[in-house]
This record gives structure tokens, sequence and C-alpha cells, in this order.
């Protein structure tokens, strides 16, 4: 039987690959889709709080995902170190 949860946890999957493999945009896009089937398995198990963080969590994925996407994200790994 294939479930939401199932179905969640093969889209993580994938999205933990296409970042890998340094396709980050493809990446957050699948994240954000196996959101949307654990918020719908929440939901279904009348767990609206568990639904509303998973949602904030998504939430906050996409945006991350605009701010790559317009170029306003910055990469910060080295900064502290030239600050010595």
């Amino acid at each position: 039987m294939f479930s939401f949860a199932m179905m969640g946890g093969l889209l993580l999957n994938i999205g933990a690959f296409l970042m890998f493999r340094g396709l980050a945009f493809q990446a957050i896009i699948v994240y954000i889709f196996a959101d949307i089937c654990w918020v719908i398995m929440a939901l279904n198990r009348d767990d609206y709080i568990g639904a509303a963080f998973i949602f904030v969590g998504m939430t906050f994925g996409f945006l991350a995902y605009l701010k790559m996407r317009s170029g306003k994200m910055h990469k910060n790994l080295n900064k502290d170190h030239n600050k010595i």
C-alpha cells in the first residue's frame, strides 16, 4: 500500500540526491512536494498542530527558494574566516 508518508519519504530521498548533485533549485521544489505529502498525511490523522509546523517549514523553504532564485542569498561559508 502506497501512503502519503511513503511518497513524502521517496521525494525526500530524491531531493537529497538532487542536492548532492548540486541541483539546489530542483531539490527545493521536490522538498516542497514532499512537505505537501506530509501535510496531507497529518491532516488525515487529525494532527493539526503537526500540519501547522510542517506548513511553516514549507513556507520558509519556499521563501528560501525565492531568495536563491532572485540572487539575494549570499554564501557565508568563508566570511568569518577572513575576519581574524
